[in-house]
Formats: C-alpha cells, structure tokens, sequence
C-alpha cells in the first residue's frame, strides 16, 4: 500500500516542493522516515501515531516507511506531520489517494488531533501558486498569512478529522479571504512623528537626506541629545512599502517564526534595534540550523545600533558585506544560503567615553589616547561604507520650551517620496532602487560636476585625506540633495553640504 501527498519546506527564505511517501508494509511495527529528515522530522512518528489513534483512526501495527523526497536536502521542522499522517490515512483507504491530488498540505500535529502552526506557510503558499496546485491546506493560526498569495484557494483546518472529512467531502471549508487593501491602509502602531522632536534641525535635515537617497547615517551626540528619539521616527518618512517589498519582508518573519498573527502582511517597514551584546551571527544570521539576523529582519527598513563602540569589533566588521551587497551569504559544510540584507544603517554613539567631549556645557573627563581609542573601535572601511556623519548637540532650553510645532512627518515623507520618484525614472531599466544603490558606472554617468563643485570637492578630499570611497558616497549624497530640489544638476552647494556630512573624518583629522 503506497500513497503520496504533496507538501513543502522552505531553505533559505524560499520553499521548495516535497512529495512525502507513505508505504505500508507486512512486517514487524516499526516508523522509519527518510530524505534526510533531522531531529523535529524524526519526532514525527510519535506525532502522527497518537494524532491519528486520538482522532478515532486506526493506526496499522505494520511496518511504516515515509520517503521526504527529494532525499539530497535536509528536511527540517513540525510541517511535515499533517502531510504524513494523512499519507498513512491513504495507505489505510480511510481516505481516497485521489482526494489529495492538487493540494498542498502542512501542519504540525498536536497528541490530540489539533494541527498546530508552523513556520514558513506564505513563502510555501508563494511555492504551490507557481506550481499550479488548486490549494493549499494549512493550520488556521497560518490561513491569513498563506491567503495573502492571490489566485491560490487557502483552506484552514483546526483538526486531523476535519481535514479527513474535508477530503472525503463530509465537510465543506470555506477558502480563507486576506484584505490587502485595509492591511496597507492600517495607521502606524507605534504613533511616533517627526512633530515630537524640538530642536536639532541640522539632524533633522541630515535625516531627511538619508531617507530620500537610502543613505546610511552614523550620528554623534552627547548623552540625551534625542539620538534614538530622532532614529525610532525614521520610518516614519520613508515611502511606504510595495506590495513585493512587503511579500518578501514577510518572508523573513515568516521563516524565522516572528510574524505576527493579527497581522499577517508586514505592511510597516521594519525597525530593528539589537542589544550592544549581541552575536555575530545574531546580527548577521547563520547558526546550527541557520536562520535569518538582524540585518534581514531590518530588510526594506531601518537597522539603528545604539551606542557603536559598545558592540565587539568583530560584529561590526561583519556588517561590511550586507552594506555592500545588500544580501547576506552563509556558508556550511552541507548548504550556502543567501538571504536579502536591503536597509537602512542608523547608528549612533557619544563623541566620547564619557560623552561630553566638545559640549560647552559638560566638562570632558576623557584624554585624547582615550578619545582616540573609543573611536578606533569602529573601523575607517566601516566609517567609509556610512554615507552620513552628523552631530547631534545637546537641545538648547528655548527649544525644549519653543512653542512652535515643529514639521511633521508627513510633509517631510512628501519630499522624500517626491525624491524618490525621481530616483525611480532615472534607475527604471535596472535594479536599482534609490542614489545609495549606485555603483561606480551609476555615478559617473549620474553625478556629473561642474568646475567649481569639482574644485570645492578636490580642495576637501586633499585636506580630509578621504578614500576613494567616501569620494563616491559625497557624490551620491549630493546627487539626492539635488534630487530634493528636484534640480537636473548638481550645483556647488549640494556638494559643499554634502562635504558637511564627514564629520568623523574631519574630527579623526584634527586628532
């Protein structure tokens, strides 16, 4: 007796199809699956034994073989209960083996019946659409998040019996409906606003640069200066998300088990902020079993470390290749796997150890070899790959108690979309999406200058001895200072105040 059920498993972000085989054999009782199944695969037997018995089922004293093919990748995760215990089902002819052809199933299976959510449903749903299946079957805590996949007919299921009736047409299940429209429409959670901060205009316009051109931003600050204030309301003026962009930011919560169940779609761009004590390979993904970090988590959104000398030099150093590639590559012995690493870098950090250096209001306590060894923990091709160093002083009392409202998020995200639209026509026939993405080509064929800006630019590199690659992230800068302005050139004061943003290396020049 041999039956066959369709399912799924994900590497990487991505899914890939699996056939589960189920062959019931005269012999001795015994469980044994294969395809390379790993330790949560392996419990399954388990699973599925006292699922089916508790559901009412008879379970054979026979000898069971379950083949998870294709058998030359690793199979991991709770998914492949559902699919296995109906295999046997089929076997048994409790249910018909033609009911299950064109569905794709996964679930994991709790002792009593009830199938259990797992990780990974919407990048498997995306999977059975581009197979062409008629519909997926999955736990009901995963039917919004599955039904987000248009032309698929999702049907959530609570039990193993009712799964069973379902196929055998005892019992109809009504397809799960997602409403994409009020889901993009829903308001930010959070309720921060550009309006809360008083003062630091100066930051303020840095940042509004940043979100127009997709620049990374390393702010320096004394303590209280309103440094995490000013990054937690970034996303707050960047473009909305597209639909794409928000499928394949799901895709990384999905898989790594974060997404929320109220909402399915991550329609908000993300912002993530780990602990200073955090791992390389928390930061960056990878482990055991690898899985995304946070430099994936923060995809399409904002990555903001607070206090960057607080985080080993080794983390940092890691960041290099995301900030480059926008994409993380991970490499075992059995796979490599790349995940999508597109963000945003805020960071932020004191101009000292005690943070008080140059505050005309504090005395500093550090010496310079202190100063000079604080700083040196962030290395120059780290500093290089952020496009913008700002000061963030401390907020003077007449603006704390101004009265004036300062501008709201709203109207500056106009100007960084309106920005961004710009960007958009002029990289339409590539696939790049913002000024920060350009490569060398880009920027010579986009960033042309004039004499003069030529002249202010050569005169600035020559006396901050800055490398060829801050020389280019000048450039994009200033080519999205222009965007800003909606002006087809770039003059001599989008370059000049291009030049303003390298605060770090003018203070490591004056040290």
């Amino acid at each position: 007796m041999l039956a066959r059920v369709l399912s799924s498993a994900v590497i990487g972000i991505d899914a890939y199809l699996v056939e589960v085989e189920v062959d019931i054999a005269q012999g001795l009782p015994t469980f044994t699956t294969v395809g390379l199944p790993e330790a949560a695969v392996k419990e399954s037997r388990e699973r599925v034994k006292s699922a089916i018995a508790n559901s009412g089922y008879r379970f054979p004293a026979d000898r069971i073989t379950v083949n998870l093919a294709p058998a030359n990748i690793k199979k991991e995760g709770t998914g492949f209960d559902l699919p296995m215990a109906l295999g046997i089902l089929a076997a048994t002819n409790i249910i018909p083996e033609s009911a299950l052809a064109g569905y794709l199933f996964l679930g994991e299976l709790s002792l009593d019946g009830r199938v259990k959510a797992v990780n990974g449903s919407l990048p498997m749903a995306i999977a059975a659409q581009k197979a062409g299946y008629r519909g997926i079957i999955v736990p009901t805590d995963n039917g919004q998040e599955a039904a987000v996949v248009e032309k698929l007919a999702v049907y959530p299921v609570r039990t193993l019996g009712q799964v069973v009736d379902f196929l055998n047409g005892f019992e109809s299940i009504l397809p799960e409906r997602t409403d994409l429209e009020a889901m993009f429409a829903a308001p930010d959670a959070t309720g921060a606003d550009f309006s809360e901060v008083m003062g630091q205009e100066d930051a303020k316009r840095a940042l509004e640069i940043a979100a127009a051109g997709g620049h990374n931003v390393l702010m320096v600050g004394p303590p209280g200066s309103g440094k995490t204030m000013l990054a937690r309301r970034i996303p707050t003026i960047l473009p909305a998300m597209s639909f794409a962009e928000a499928i394949e930011t799901t895709k990384i919560f999905s898989v790594v088990g974060m997404l929320n169940r109220t909402q399915p779609l991550v329609t908000q761009r993300p912002f993530r902020s780990p602990h200073h004590t955090i791992s390389d390979a928390g930061l960056i993904g990878g482990g055991h079993i690898p899985r995304p970090g946070e430099v994936s988590l923060a995809h399409n959104g904002v990555l903001f470390l607070d206090e960057l000398p607080e985080y080993k030099k080794n983390v940092l150093e890691v960041l290099r290749q995301p900030l480059e590639d926008l994409q993380v590559t991970i490499s075992r012995a059995a796979s490599t796997l790349t995940y999508p690493s597109s963000f945003m870098l805020i960071a932020a950090m004191n101009p000292c150890p005690c943070g008080y250096f140059a505050d005309p209001r504090h005395a500093c306590r550090c010496t310079a070899h202190q100063i000079r060894r604080y700083r040196s923990k962030i290395s120059g091709p780290l500093l290089d790959r952020i496009d913008i160093h700002v000061e963030v002083p401390a907020v003077a009392y007449k603006d704390l108690m101004g009265q004036t409202r300062a501008e709201a998020s709203e109207s500056i995200r106009r100007r960084v979309v309106a920005a961004r639209r710009i960007q958009f026509q002029r990289f339409k026939r590539t696939k790049i999406y913002c000024n920060a993405q350009m490569a060398s080509r880009h920027i010579r064929t986009h960033c042309r200058i004039g004499e003069d800006a030529n002249q202010v630019l050569e005169s600035a590199i020559d006396r901050l001895g800055l490398s060829a690659r801050a020389y280019n992230r000048i450039l994009k800068i200033s080519r999205t200072i222009a965007d800003l302005e909606a002006a087809a050139d770039i003059q001599v004061d989008h370059v000049t105040e291009a030049v303003q943003y390298r605060s770090l290396d003018r203070s490591r020049q004056n040290m």
